[in-house]
């Protein structure tokens, strides 16, 4: 019985320990944490001269949790908290959300300036890694 729980254990954080990556369009600069933050913040809406798009994946998603603990210093409430504030005063709209990393990965491959986040074993070439923790 102890063997059984031991790998159930260990299966479950596996799978949900795994980290985000941040990626982008094939042309979008690389950026640093802060400069994410400010996007995903509705702060800054282009790099470089090129207009990005953030986008989420659905609340409750594993990974998504893990970017907003991970590169925004946020949980889920305090996200969307802080978004329904930003509409309230009329200052932006939170990122669009996609179902899926598949999703993510083809509204970047896509679409100039885009930016989002998969599981790294889920990149593919026509995606540029913009960070990684």
């Amino acid at each position: 019985m102890q063997i059984p729980l031991f790998l159930l254990l260990l299966f479950v954080i596996f799978v949900t320990g795994a980290d985000p990556v941040i990626i982008g369009h094939v042309d979008t600069p690389s950026l640093d944490q802060i400069t994410l933050q400010r996007i995903y913040t509705g702060k800054t809406v282009t790099i470089n001269g090129i207009r990005v798009t953030p986008v989420n994946l659905s609340p409750g998603n594993e990974l998504r949790i893990g970017f907003l603990r991970n590169y925004l210093q946020e949980d889920e409430a305090e996200y969307i908290g802080y978004w329904t504030v930003r509409r309230y005063i009329g200052k932006g709209a939170p990122p669009q959300e996609l179902k899926s990393s598949d999703d993510v990965l083809q509204f970047v491959i896509q679409n100039l300036g885009a930016i989002g986040y998969v599981d790294e074993m889920e990149l593919t070439p026509e995606v540029k890694v913009l960070l990684k923790k």
